[in-house]
């Protein structure tokens, strides 16, 4: 079982949001807290696998949350929950190390495959809609930096150290593809495709899957549209 928190400042959202994915099997939903200082206080007590968190909330945002969050040993994933696909919030949030973000109105069934996916490691959800996000705010950030403030240049050097592979690898992951689904693409084992990911975010100093996509689509490495 998949243990889940769910974070929203509205109790009706968080009510359906339990009903709802209560239903799916492999999902356990463990708690609730209605803003980011409360979760991270349920959190201390309460083990579980992955987060549910709302942006904009009381006290404590979510980007806020997400961040002290994943600051910790062994922190479970969190999955942005956003009103709209272009919200700044939630490009912070990834920023922070959120693993994804969804829409509060994704389909239950895509919202439970999503939980599942982040459980197993893979980050990205929704690609198309993380396309556009991404495209949106990096054009309004500064050129000279990359993920974390990294001066462009510094990584467009790291870049320079993947292997031909391992630059397919990366694009196929900024497009949203699952390690699955990028071993089918390109004829490998799955676990092949693991060690290729995990050297290329050594190579470039990230600390996952998102940091990887927010680096490709900032240093133009895949462009907004493909895929």
């Amino acid at each position: 079982m998949v243990r889940v928190v769910l974070v929203d400042d509205q109790e009706m959202i968080r009510m359906g949001l339990r009903m709802v994915l209560e239903s799916q099997p492999g999902i356990e939903i463990v708690g609730e807290a209605e803003d980011g200082d409360t979760a991270l206080s349920l959190l201390e007590q309460t083990p579980a696998d992955v987060v549910l968190m709302d942006v904009r909330m009381p006290r404590m945002s979510g980007v806020e949350a997400t961040r002290r969050l994943r600051e910790q040993p062994d922190a479970p994933s969190v999955l942005i929950l956003t009103t709209f696909d272009l919200d700044e919030y939630a490009y912070d949030a990834l920023q922070a190390g959120a693993s994804g973000f969804l829409l509060k109105d994704t389909p239950v069934e895509d919202v439970a495959a999503a939980i599942h996916h982040v459980h197993a490691g893979d980050a990205v959800v929704a690609p198309s809609t993380t396309r556009r996000l991404l495209d949106h705010f990096t054009r309004s950030r500064p050129a000279t930096e990359g993920p974390d403030s990294t001066p462009r240049g510094e990584t467009s050097v790291r870049l320079d150290q993947l292997t031909p592979r391992e630059h397919e690898v990366l694009q196929l992951v900024a497009g949203g593809l699952s390690n699955a689904e990028i071993a089918a693409e390109l004829v490998l084992a799955e676990g092949t495709v693991k060690v290729h990911v995990g050297r290329i975010l050594t190579k470039l100093g990230l600390r996952d899957r998102v940091q990887a996509v927010v680096l490709a689509y900032e240093t133009g490495l895949v462009a907004a549209g493909e895929n």
